[in-house]
């Protein structure tokens, strides 16, 4: 149940895009950005990616745009389709419109992504992993409370700990910690709030994403 209500979570996020160009209200972007920045958040982001329909590939973008009745903005974003968006009450309000055009492919979706906006080596200890971990879980909560009511709060999907990718492959014979070669996941014991201790790893964080449970 609870990986069917996640699969649900995000299409009813999502939106979907005609053949030539993908194009969204700016509000449900606007709606999500607010949770984050009420929150008392210093590593956990919700991020926007266009990816193909089927493969799930990022979707190569050749232009983007805001549109409103008075004003066109360009729309930032970066070479993996990040959607760069502004947190702009006036564009809400105005109902804007986000309009992508794909440079080739036919049919791009909206991809919503929890994750960190930067966590490094200097950062790998198993207080920090605590933090992040309660950081990812809150956000998750949040923005499900918005968007599908605290009624549901219990249909939520379970958050085990913290997924870390690396630059390689990683080796680690910690106890809570699971490593397959360039990407470790770390279940996060409540012994870790105070714990300083750090992990010697040589390859670098690439990414820091939620560990749901499948």
């Amino acid at each position: 149940m609870k990986n069917k209500v996640l699969s649900l979570l995000f299409i009813a996020t999502s939106f979907s895009s005609s053949a030539e160009e993908f194009v969204a209200s700016y509000e449900g972007f606007y709606d999500r950005l607010k949770v984050v920045q009420k929150g008392d958040y210093e590593y956990a982001r919700v991020n926007f990616y266009l990816v193909e329909g089927e493969s799930k590939r990022p979707c190569e973008i050749a232009s983007g745009k805001i549109v409103t009745e008075q004003t066109t903005l360009p729309l930032q974003y970066t070479a993996d389709a990040q959607l760069m968006l502004p947190v702009n009450e006036k564009l809400d309000k105005d109902k804007a419109v986000v309009v992508v055009t794909p440079a080739s492919a036919s049919y791009c979706e909206i991809k919503i992504q929890i994750e960190s906006a930067h966590f490094t080596n200097a950062e790998l200890t198993k207080k920090k992993l605590y933090q992040l971990h309660n950081e990812f879980e809150s956000l998750l909560s949040d923005l499900s409370g918005v968007f599908i009511g605290k009624l549901l709060s219990f249909m939520l999907p379970e958050q085990k700990g913290v997924t870390l990718e690396f630059t390689g492959k990683v080796s680690m014979s910690e106890p809570h910690v699971h490593c397959d070669n360039n990407r470790c996941r770390f279940e996060v014991p409540t012994s870790w709030q105070d714990d300083n201790g750090k992990f010697n790893v040589m390859s670098e964080v690439v990414s820091a994403k939620p560990w749901i449970v499948k």
